[in-house]
């Protein structure tokens, strides 16, 4: 049975050309194993062409490219038609297609894919982050957060954490309760990490209330007590001025409100 060469192209990796290919050899079940499929990955310059050129003429192999660049593309498609190489491009007429029907210019930078594929990957790793450092759960999380949220309970700290999370921060928060001493890790890590979470006693005093008579409680509960809720809210002051860090009130504020000032402030440094 003939031996068949297909040559795969890309100014990338070449992961995406390549599996093009395969899906078409697997339409070909008597041939799938005479076909032979050779990568060239990042192709910068018309030299790697005119190499891959001479390869494919002297192998009568079949080219098929995924060359984002529309100079490489050009060169190319000029260099298997004066060489009489049977080729097929990948990506070209999607691009063209694409830009027809937004208006918009492509960028033309290769590698996009993976770029993707890494910021989705960080953004997972983030989400599993916050959740594994939820609530001080784990003290030795605080040191390897991006940031770490310090407040009394039923301040946000764990809907704020899933946010930043979504913005690709690992996020660990820490509720701070009088009759527990803060973890060690707190006066260990950068303050600048550190964004104390503040509250009005009113306003905590109605938002505890809520939550106990959501969970079918009294809302007489001490939880919900003026004088539990001023002493917590004491003791917040009194570790959030050691460590030294920023304060934000979030008393009035949606969540991604204070995201956004935490965001201002990281990307700000």
């Amino acid at each position: 049975m003939k031996e068949i060469l297909l040559y795969v192209v890309s100014d990338s990796v070449g992961e995406t050309a390549e599996l093009v290919t395969k899906a078409c050899v697997s339409q070909f079940r008597q041939h799938r194993n005479s076909v032979t499929i050779k990568r060239f990955p990042y192709m910068e310059d018309p030299s790697n062409i005119d190499e891959v050129i001479a390869l494919a003429k002297e192998d009568n192999a079949i080219i098929v490219y995924t060359l984002v660049k529309p100079d490489m593309r050009a060169y190319i498609e000029k260099q298997v038609a004066m060489h009489r190489i049977i080729a097929h491009d990948v990506i070209g007429p999607i691009l063209s297609s694409l830009q027809a029907a937004t208006g918009e210019e492509p960028i033309n930078e290769p590698g996009m894919v993976h770029k993707l594929d890494e910021d989705y990957f960080k953004k997972i790793e983030a989400i599993e982050f916050a959740v594994k450092y939820d609530d001080g759960r784990d003290p030795r999380g605080i040191l390897k957060a991006d940031i770490v949220l310090i407040g009394v309970s039923r301040t946000s700290k764990t809907p704020l954490s899933q946010y930043l999370a979504h913005k690709r921060l690992k996020v660990a928060n820490v509720p701070l309760v009088p009759e527990i001493d803060p973890p060690s890790e707190l006066f260990k890590v950068n303050p600048a990490k550190c964004y104390g979470l503040k509250i009005s006693p009113d306003k905590l005093n109605n938002i505890r209330k809520e939550r106990l008579m959501a969970l079918g409680l009294s809302d007489g509960a001490a939880y919900a007590q003026m004088d539990r809720i001023q002493e917590e809210l004491t003791h917040f002051e009194e570790v959030v001025k050691k460590i030294n860090c920023q304060v934000i009130d979030v008393t009035n504020k949606a969540v991604e409100e204070t995201a956004n000032l935490i965001l201002n402030d990281v990307y700000g440094k």
